[in-house]
């Protein structure tokens, strides 16, 4: 039998991956796919049909689906069956969080319901908390919101000035504050509040509408996600038993934290249900809009556009199901669901806070892509509010701020990764110095490739780490910690690491396909690997010299600059024909092709 073996946060970096260690989209059992078939029937049979009554911000109907969403489970997927949930697989959970991903307003209303309204209690909670609140969050009984954000703490949380005292006979504490663009704001039956104990100790609260001195604001009148809720909440001497707090006073920010982790890697999947939902309406409209006597489908640039789509989602869908798996299995090794306390799971999602940043970067960017294209291959028919592509436009646009701005995210990439480093947890230092050796005596290893058709991709991605490597060496030493506050380098290295993690699982994806079923039934997904990788390799080169270039303007240079030239010559990839070989197939079959 072949080891599983279970890779550290970040480690992607610095070790290489073994096809046989990831899980892809192929390796779906029969129980995932029949989950996913389930929700996105739910999805298309009453979802749909009432989308236009959604969208009316009708609480009716929002509350009725999450009933509905209580008795088929979908509710409850990461809480234990103990308080009525179904407690599945991180897998079987992105792919319930991938098929929500068509649903529009409903699709946000259910996410933070069953994520960030419910985790909060399910992770750290007391045994009397879960019993009280979970069952009723599964079943859909209940809404569930989440309330972080105030009017000057937004990315900077732990600035919060809401505030909690203890009362005289110390049976409550007293709540005073604001909390804004609260989702669900209006509908939520309960809330994770945050506030200062004694204006000092950051602490999580469960709060319930019923509470004396809660109050709810005006309906925000949003860009997109119309049908869902969103208000402000107003804290005025909101008393809340004592037996509400949240886990430990003071220990708000583990809760935060790990929770919005959560959130993240959660983006990503429903991203990828966006985006494939942008690609068969796309590909079903090139094929049937007649322009200058024949289907604009034909046309290259459209043609460009699919396959750009198909592939960035193709990545996307890759890493998702990488990280899934990794959770699964280091909670797996942890030992029985029955034996395993809650905070055992965010500690292991902490683990794996780095991939769960860059997927919710980069899902959230390739949605908002493939909506854009929709829109633009769609014409003047994806402005308009009858069509779908004008909403989800509008809708995509609230995942590169929620759950940590994509630039916060982007900012914890590299921070995270050096805090490691210098804990011991993440050997970086040997491996920049093992790159730096092996510059000083290089000899490219390209004409003893082995004769695979993803041979070369393989050395471009080994390539592309090297570069990484290089440029977060060159700029710690030259910077110091100082490196730390330049936020222009921290943002580069963070794009590096991210295209890194999406091309090498795009890769790994593809080789375990050959391995199973043969070359040709993976000529699309070689294709898409091929085009995706060749395409990003001069990207990394111009990343890395700007780096360079900034970290290090004296004498040494220059060597550095033909150090990335070393790393980055390759022969080009074919891209235009590659893409059209992808393209074809999408419009022959109308939909996301993998």
């Amino acid at each position: 039998m072949t080891e599983k073996r279970l890779p550290l946060g970040g480690e992607f970096l610095i070790t290489e991956t073994a096809p046989h260690n990831i899980f892809i989209p192929e390796d779906f059992t029969k129980l995932h796919k029949m989950i996913h078939a389930a929700t996105t029937d739910f999805v298309q049979k009453e979802v749909f049909p009432n989308t236009e009554q959604i969208e009316t911000k009708d609480e009716a109907i929002s509350r009725e689906l999450l009933l509905k969403t209580g008795e088929l489970g979908l509710n409850g997927t990461d809480i234990p069956e103990i308080y009525g949930g179904e407690e599945m697989d991180k897998i079987s959970t992105c792919l319930v969080t991938e098929a929500m991903g068509a649903a529009g307003s409903f699709s946000i209303t259910h996410s933070i319901h069953t994520g960030i309204g419910s985790l909060p209690i399910v992770y750290f909670g007391t045994e009397d908390q879960k019993k009280k609140y979970l069952p009723k969050l599964c079943s859909g009984d209940w809404v569930g919101a989440y309330c972080l954000t105030e009017p000057g703490a937004g990315s900077d949380a732990l600035n919060s000035l809401t505030t909690a005292v203890l009362s005289e006979d110390g049976k409550n504490y007293i709540l005073n504050g604001e909390k804004i663009y609260i989702t669900n704001g209006s509908w939520a039956d309960c809330y994770t509040v945050y506030a200062k104990v004694d204006g000092e100790k950051f602490t999580g609260f469960i709060v319930e509408k019923a509470f004396a001195g809660i109050e709810r604001g005006a309906e925000e009148k949003k860009m997109g996600l119309t049908g869902s809720s969103t208000c402000t909440i107003l804290l005025k001497d909101c008393i809340v038993p004592v037996e509400n707090v949240l886990y430990e006073i003071g220990k708000g920010h583990k809760i935060a934290f790990n929770i919005l982790n959560m959130g993240r890697y959660k983006i990503g999947a429903n991203a990828v249900g966006g985006s494939k939902t942008a690609i068969s309406d796309a590909a079903k409209h090139a094929a049937t809009r007649i322009q200058f006597g024949q289907p604009i489908g034909s046309f290259g640039m459209v043609r460009n556009k699919l396959a750009d789509m198909v592939i960035r989602t193709y990545m996307t869908e890759s890493m998702i199901y990488r990280l899934a798996f990794m959770i699964d299995s280091r909670l797996e090794n942890q030992g029985e669901k029955k034996e395993r306390p809650a905070r055992d799971t965010a500690n292991v999602i902490e683990e794996y806070a780095v991939e769960c940043s860059m997927i919710k970067v980069y899902g959230s960017e390739c949605l908002d892509f493939c909506v854009d294209e929709w829109v633009q291959i769609l014409g003047g028919a994806g402005l308009i509010a009858d069509y779908p592509a004008e909403r989800a436009y509008r809708g995509s646009r609230i995942n590169r701020i929620v759950e940590g701005t994509n630039e916060i995210n982007r900012l914890l990439v590299p921070q995270t990764l050096f805090k490691r480093s210098l804990q011991g947890r993440l050997n970086l230092k040997a491996a920049v110095e093992a790159v730096t050796k092996e510059l000083n005596s290089w000899e490219t290893s390209r004409n003893d490739m082995a004769d695979e058709p993803l041979a070369l991709e393989e050395y471009m991605v080994r390539m592309c780490k090297k570069m990484i490597l290089l440029a977060f060496g060159v700029t710690v030493q030259k910077l110091g910690k100082s490196f730390l506050n330049e936020q222009s380098v921290l943002g580069i290295l963070a794009d590096m690491s991210i295209e890194v993690f999406a091309m090498e699982s795009g890769l790994l994806r593809a080789i375990k396909i050959i391995e199973k079923n043969g070359i040709k039934k993976a000529e699309y997904h070689i294709a898409a690997v091929k085009t995706y990788v060749g395409e990003t390799l001069h990207k990394m080169e111009f990343w890395a010299n700007q780096i360079l270039v900034f970290s290090d303007p004296e004498e040494t240079l220059n060597k550095y600059l033909d150090d990335i030239k070393k790393l980055s010559s390759c022969h080009p990839i074919p891209t235009i024909v590659l893409k059209e070989k992808i393209a074809e197939r999408v419009i022959k079959l109308k939909k996301y092709i993998f």
